[in-house]
């Protein structure tokens, strides 16, 4: 056998016979695995009952298709994502983040319907989502926003437009967040940067405005269109700012450069009295803290990008791109450039683009004012761009507006010069204002000799259309003042200031002036007469017009009545600011009209709500003289409800106050009020009920406004409960105001007189009367006072009158039974304090001349007279007229079946008086 035999033995080759398996080899891998089903039975179940649409698509479906290439099939599917939104809500929050999704990537669709059809959808979306559950997607969907915004194309930039429309109606405040990079996008919209050698050397690339004729609208149109949405952008971050303040009038601040003067404290003078000294920050609602160390706040923490406007570098870089390219707007829409035959006036097309260049540049004035540093932003904006402001702007100023001649009816709005609205709702007038105060804002005090030429026609234009007659509204009216008011501030001294007033006040003697104009109008006057008042005394010039519209106001209050409440509550405030710092004018003003102001039936005060009741209550105490006349009105105020009963007592406290019992120690105003009218106003308001309103009651009879028993002369007029808590509230006040008086023995002789001349002789009484008149008696009664016969015998009527009204107080009578308690009190007060009082009472009990059904409540009267602890001496001392009274009753019912109350009376009579206790211990009866 050769070698090579050898050799192929060691590999020799198996031989497999046919039909048996081939053996497993050493290092094969098992490749056999098991599998089981998995159920999901639930999934299963929600998947086929998700709603469908008319064309039995669901959700997923149609978010599928928002896929297709084809633009029909997404453009249908848009529609039918709103269609089933619209019929399943819920769906919406489901699904929220993969519609919101597809919704924004079609932002920059190719095909117009599909934009069309997403804008639509989104605008519907708007109204259901609400702002904090699109916050997490909002980075997504402005970044779709800001790629339609710069696409190449034209058609997806004019839609962008739309949708950002949609997104600062629905949520101003997710979107004003990424102001840097929609900021940017805006300029792009109707700019280029310049790319030239000359240009490439500087740190900052200019920007100019771009001209695309394949728009299908002209340029100045699109530009139109694109500042429209920045000035709408602009305002949301205005409006959002922490420290928003509304433009025009509520503007109306000192120059933040200027220097007030510091108040002067001489410790000497006060360290004797010790006298605690506190001090207030302007009056204002923000405390003052002096502190070197300045709390750090949360935007000085974030990126320049993040911070956004909110940061003065961005905003000055923004500023500096956008001004320019702003004039180069107002350029091309100027009289010189569009018709130099027709002077200033503008084609209603160049207008809308010079109002929307203004109103930018206006907001952006105001988001300077947001800064800490406002006096260096200003200085900053006047020396780059006042030079081009005045010679483009100030330039054909005031502009007025160029009317396309149509025959037509003649409007007589159209004969007016100053009729602000053109035919196509263009306001020119609210131009020339927004120009106004841009212009006004760059001036200032040091710098009125350099700025004195377009300060001057400014100054003109604002006085003519204040006196020009022309209705103005309230958006108007608050540029115009806010103009005025700096213009003010600039050159404060009364030859320039005074006809400005003026022309304001022209304006506010307008009949029919809308409210929020009417508002305005005030405000502006209120801060006027503030700013003169904090003036010293040295230097106070007052003006003419602002003391002549001051004495005006207290008429205006009361014509204008309830007509117009809030107007009112301005209209008081003014009014109490003015009298608590004693405007001569003002106060006279008031003082004339007192009477009508404070009418019972008509007057202001019974018409207004509470809190404007309050503040004209108040005003009581600056009137210089209070007549009986007034007084004789304020107590009717007081008594006939028509205020509160706390208020009520404001107004007794204050006329306490002013009276010569309030014990001051310095002098008050002389004859302010007499003390003959001030115990006229007490005694007055302690009846409740007037002289005519007492002769009226006499005439009524029988229930159920009559309590009538035949032992007493004087029948009881029920009052409402209502009338009888608030009268019973009142007499409490005045019961007070009685007993301050140093000599209580001349005041209850006053008020014995009093009732002797106006009550006793009267048949019918209220009920509330009657208690009020026992509960000053109880106030007042000392041993010095002196009761006069008259007095007690109508004291004694009162008291059975009552006590036998409240013992026949039906149970299920709810109403009168809330009187019980104190009309009882009072009652037996009365009978502890005057013994003669009892026995007076006692002695008129003569059953012989009642009835038998009275019988019983006589028996329970003096059952519960002799169980009282307070009466227990007096009954005491009168029981021969009780065993008097009860043998009477016991003639009357002798031969018949001796009742339960006969029974109880006897008992009482011989537990408490027949056995003569000599220390009764209080007892409380329940009656």
């Amino acid at each position: 056998m050769t070698k090579k035999r050898k050799r192929q033995e060691d590999f020799q080759k198996v031989k497999l016979k046919v039909g048996k398996k081939k053996p497993k080899l050493e290092n094969a891998t098992d490749t056999t695995f098991k599998t089981k089903a998995i159920q999901i039975p639930e999934q299963l179940k929600e998947d086929g009952v998700l709603p469908t649409q008319n064309r039995k698509l669901n959700i997923k479906d149609l978010l599928s298709q928002m896929h297709h290439y084809s633009p029909g099939v997404k453009h249908n599917a848009l529609l039918g994502l709103k269609e089933l939104l619209s019929q399943y809500p819920f769906v919406i929050d489901a699904h929220l983040s993969s519609i919101i999704s597809e919704v924004a990537a079609v932002f920059t669709d190719k095909d117009s319907s599909v934009r069309g059809a997403a804008v639509h959808l989104l605008q519907f979306l708007a109204s259901k989502i609400r702002a904090e559950q699109i916050a997490p997607f909002f980075p997504l969907v402005s970044a779709h926003l800001s790629s339609a915004m710069t696409h190449i194309s034209e058609g997806i930039q004019e839609d962008s437009l739309k949708v950002l429309d949609v997104l600062l109606e629905a949520y101003p405040a997710l979107l004003t967040d990424r102001s840097v990079i929609l900021l940017k996008n805006f300029v792009e919209l109707i700019s280029h940067q310049q790319l030239s050698k000359r240009l490439k050397s500087r740190d900052k690339l200019s920007w100019m405005l771009s001209v695309n004729p394949n728009r299908r609208v002209t340029s100045q149109q699109w530009r139109l269109n694109v500042l429209t949405r920045l000035k709408k952008f602009l305002q949301a971050v205005v409006d959002g700012s922490s420290n928003t303040e509304d433009e025009g009038l509520q503007e109306q601040k000192d120059d933040s450069h200027s220097v007030r003067n510091p108040l002067c404290i001489s410790w000497k003078l006060h360290a004797n009295n010790q006298q605690h000294i506190q001090l207030f920050d302007s009056g204002g609602l923000r405390p003052k803290i002096n502190s070197s160390f300045r709390l750090r706040s949360l935007t000085s923490v974030m990126d320049s990008a993040e911070k956004g406007l909110s940061s003065a570098e961005n905003l000055k870089g923004f500023i500096e791109i956008i001004i320019p390219l702003l004039i180069e707007c107002w350029i091309e829409a100027s009289p010189a450039q569009s018709a130099p035959i027709l002077g200033n006036l503008l084609e209603s097309e160049s207008q809308q683009l010079m109002q929307q260049v203004l109103t930018i540049i206006h907001l952006l004035w105001k988001l300077t004012k947001r800064h800490d540093e406002t006096y260096k932003m200003e200085l900053w904006l006047r020396m780059n761009y006042l030079v081009d402001f005045k010679h483009h702007f100030m330039r054909h100023f005031p502009y007025s507006l160029q009317d396309t001649v149509k025959h037509k009816k003649k409007d007589p709005c159209k004969s007016n010069r100053n009729c602000m609205k053109s035919s196509n709702n263009i306001d020119h007038l609210l131009l020339n204002l927004t120009l106004c105060d841009i212009m006004v804002s760059l001036a200032s005090t040091s710098t009125l000799q350099t700025d004195s030429g377009w300060l001057d026609m400014i100054r003109k234009f604002v006085t003519d259309t204040l006196q020009d007659g022309s209705k103005l509204n309230s958006k108007q009216v608050n540029r115009l003042l806010g103009v005025t008011w700096r213009l003010m501030q600039i050159q404060q001294n009364k030859v320039a200031t005074e006809p400005l007033i003026k022309a304001v006040y022209t304006l506010y003697q307008q009949r029919n002036l809308l409210f929020p104009v009417r508002t305005l109008l005030l405000k502006f006057f209120s801060s006027v007469y503030q700013k003169e008042d904090l003036r010293t005394q040295r230097i106070r010039s007052r003006s003419k017009v602002l003391s002549r519209w001051l004495a005006g106001l207290p008429q205006q209050l009361a014509l204008l009545g309830l007509r117009n409440p809030e107007l009112s509550n301005q209209l008081i405030d003014i009014i109490h600011s003015a009298a608590s710092r004693s405007n001569k004018e003002l106060l006279q003003s008031l003082q004339a009209t007192a009477a009508r102001i404070y009418d019972p039936l008509e007057g202001t005060l019974v018409l207004l709500p509470a809190e404007a009741q309050r503040r004209l209550v108040q005003l009581v105490y600056f009137l210089p003289c209070l007549p009986a006349s007034l007084l004789a009105c304020l107590s009717r105020c007081c008594i006939m409800g028509r205020m509160s009963s706390d208020l009520a007592a404001t107004l007794i406290g204050i006329l306490h106050m002013r009276s010569s019992f309030a014990g001051w120690k310095c002098q008050v105003q002389d004859n302010s009020v007499s003390d003959v009218d001030y115990f006229s106003f007490l005694f007055s308001t302690l009846i409740g009920f007037s002289r005519e309103e007492l002769t009226s009651l006499q005439g009524i009879r029988g229930k159920p406004h009559i309590s009538q028993t035949q032992l007493s002369p004087i029948r009881l007029y029920l009052t409402d409960l209502d009338q009888f808590l608030h009268h019973w509230a009142v007499t409490e006040v005045i019961c007070h105001s009685l007993s301050t008086i140093p000599s209580q023995s001349q005041c209850f002789d006053i008020l014995q007189t009093g009732i002797c001349k106006y009550l006793v002789g009267l048949v019918v009484i209220p009920d509330s009367t009657a208690g009020s008149v026992l509960c000053a008696i109880n106030k007042l009664l000392d041993q010095a006072c002196i009761i006069s016969e008259n007095l007690h015998r109508f004291l004694a009527s009162c008291c059975y009158s009552l006590l036998y009204f409240l013992l026949t107080i039906d149970r299920e009578d709810a109403e009168h039974l809330q009187k019980r308690d104190m009309l009882w009190r009072s009652c037996i007060s009365a009978l502890a304090l005057l013994p003669r009082l009892l026995r007076l009472m006692l002695q008129s009990l003569q059953v012989s001349r009642i009835c038998r059904e009275e019988l019983p409540v006589v028996a329970q009267l003096l059952r519960l007279l002799m169980q009282h602890g307070q009466l227990r001496s007096h009954m005491i001392t009168n029981e021969f007229l009780v065993q008097q009274i009860i043998k009477d009753i016991m003639t009357l019912k002798s031969g018949e079946v001796q009742e339960q109350w006969l029974t109880d009376l006897h008992y009482c009579f011989n537990i408490y008086l027949a056995s003569h206790p000599q220390t009764p211990g209080p007892i409380n009866t329940v009656y």
